[in-house]
């Protein structure tokens, strides 16, 4: 006997619920978000976080405060001068230091540089979520370039612990004017290539373009900052809003864009590739001279007070409120961090989008979770 046919009207739709991470090469670090599905359509998402904690604000009560600058080395390994800058900055706050000149400018210029290299990597893995190997090889090839600056500078490629309270550890080596005239021609080149190469591909377009959308308004309300609240087109970027470190002598443009959504989040990234571009040479060509530290001795006693200073690292608002109760450790310390911050509207913008699109849109927000489960 012949099977009966069925309806396709009579079908029920069944939603799945699955894991992508946390061990998965494309959420980007230690990371869980279960996904709720309808077929091919994210229906809910609920992320997950904490798996790389490591308690360092309550680590930081323990520690003298010339000791926590390379915990904010560590928060975002890829921020590691500018989570430096504003936590030195917060300090100064609470003992009323004024930073020499010469210092400020040093900060803006490593700051610029480090925010280069950050951008770089999410040009490549970007390229990567979405299939494409090539621009990656040439985002490398320049990040490395700056990661030997750093070491001819600081000693170190990554873990920094440059910026002291009251400036910065050592001045600029004297051959920095040779090295920075040939790492900005360098770099220049290969965001040039990486951005012809990738950024109005058709089959990237067609990937990016109209996905995850969300809007000024509900960006706000999630506390999203950085590149990600820019691609919506509010023009806020605390370096302007709030200029610091001499930020108020630099001129630079604050790009936004249009929709808000993966393909403005990444374009926003290449437009802040020239912006800094730009700033660094302006660090360097009006670099005073001057001393490059404020403060003689190591061990910091700050007044008894409190301080809250926020800054702009590459993912967006960084902020750090800090207690002090006279003694050579803070009494306590909070970080606000922009990864964490931008992450909470991933629920929503994964909403009714495509499973194939979870990766690309969890990758445009650029997070590190290093700062996440801080």
């Amino acid at each position: 006997m012949a099977e009966p046919t069925r309806n396709v009207d009579d079908l029920e739709s069944v939603e799945v619920k699955f894991n992508m991470g946390p061990q998965h090469p494309s959420t980007h670090g230690v990371f869980r978000m279960v996904l709720a599905v309808d077929g091919e359509k994210v229906v809910d998402c609920v992320p997950h976080v904490g798996y790389l904690h490591r308690g360092s604000e309550k680590v930081a009560e323990g520690e003298q405060f010339h000791q926590i600058v390379t915990l904010f080395d560590r928060l975002d390994y890829l921020s590691n001068f500018n989570n430096e800058l504003v936590y030195c900055m917060a300090v100064e706050k609470v003992m009323g230091i004024q930073v020499p000149e010469r210092a400020q400018y040093i900060r803006v210029l490593m700051a610029e540089l480090q925010r280069i290299t950050s951008h770089l990597i999410l040009v490549s893995s970007f390229g990567l979520d979405t299939g494409a190997l090539t621009p990656g090889l040439y985002t490398f090839r320049g990040r490395e370039k700056v990661l030997m600056f750093f070491e001819s500078v600081t000693g170190a490629r990554m873990m920094h612990n440059y910026c002291h309270i009251g400036g910065v550890k050592d001045d600029l080596p004297e051959d920095v004017d040779k090295r920075l005239g040939e790492l900005l021609d360098d770099i220049k080149f290969d965001v040039e290539e990486a951005d012809k190469l990738f950024s109005y591909n058709e089959v990237f377009l067609a990937r990016a373009r109209g996905v995850g959308v969300i809007d000024t308004a509900t960006a706000l309300d999630f506390g999203i900052t950085g590149c990600s609240l820019r691609a919506t087109g509010l023009a806020y970027d605390v370096r302007k809003a709030q200029p610091y470190s001499s930020y108020e002598n630099f001129d630079f443009k604050v790009p936004t864009g249009s929709r808000g959504d993966c393909w403005d989040r990444y374009w926003m990234r290449v437009q802040e590739l020239y912006q800094s571009l730009h700033i660094v040479e302006q660090a360097w060509k009006q670099m005073p001279k001057g001393p490059v530290n404020a403060v003689g001795r190591r061990l910091i006693r700050p007044p008894k007070g409190e301080a809250y200073v926020r800054a702009e690292n590459p993912r967006g608002e960084i902020g750090v409120y800090l207690v002090t109760d006279g003694t050579d450790k803070p009494y306590r310390m909070k970080v606000r961090p922009p990864s964490y911050c931008n992450l909470v509207a991933l629920r929503h913008m994964l909403q009714d989008q495509y499973v194939a699109d979870a990766v690309l849109i969890f990758g445009s927000l650029d997070i590190v979770l290093g700062e996440v489960d801080r």
